[in-house]
């Protein structure tokens, strides 16, 4: 009865709409498979780089899966506390964790299934990368403030120099 209230409380806090949380899970579970079907591929090899980024790939659908799609770990027994935490974490935080985790096998091991194995999952940082960025005000507003900024500056400058009697 007392968790009801807990997920309302990070979509006021965020500021995303609720068609761009799904598209944010959306993302979040198909890069999750993605990285499970690459990172299986990757591991049939005798490479034991490509197999690092292998695993290191499922263990990312893994927690992708856990974070964005709670609903698929039901065996879990730790799953819904673990998706409540993420849940509280803020959109640029995912968004940091989720790149820095895609990135990561690909430094490892530069083929084209790490490479588009951990596409989708990168995508999905960045997604709520851009909602971070998104409510901070766009490049209108911005421009227009920093206008109005450098007419201010201007009229103190004028302002000194007639006091100075030039």
């Amino acid at each position: 009865g007392g968790a009801a209230p807990e997920p309302g409380a990070p979509c006021a806090d965020d500021g995303m709409t609720w068609w761009y949380r799904w598209l944010c899970r959306m993302a979040g579970v198909a890069g999750g498979l993605s990285c499970a079907f690459a990172g299986l591929w990757n591991c049939v090899t005798i490479n034991p780089l490509n197999i690092a980024a292998g695993v290191w790939m499922m263990l990312n659908a893994f927690i992708l899966f856990l974070c964005e799609a709670p609903f698929c770990c039901q065996f879990i027994e730790f799953a819904n506390a673990v998706s409540a935490r993420a849940d509280k974490l803020r959109p640029w935080q995912k968004a940091a964790f989720y790149c820095g985790m895609a990135v990561f096998p690909v430094m490892l091991s530069l083929t084209l299934t790490t490479l588009f194995g951990n596409a989708i999952a990168f995508a999905t940082g960045v997604l709520y990368g851009l909602s971070a960025l998104g409510k901070k005000g766009d490049a209108i507003s911005y421009a227009r403030i920093h206008q109005q900024q450098k007419q201010m500056d201007e009229e103190k400058l004028t302002g000194a120099l007639e006091g100075q009697g030039l």
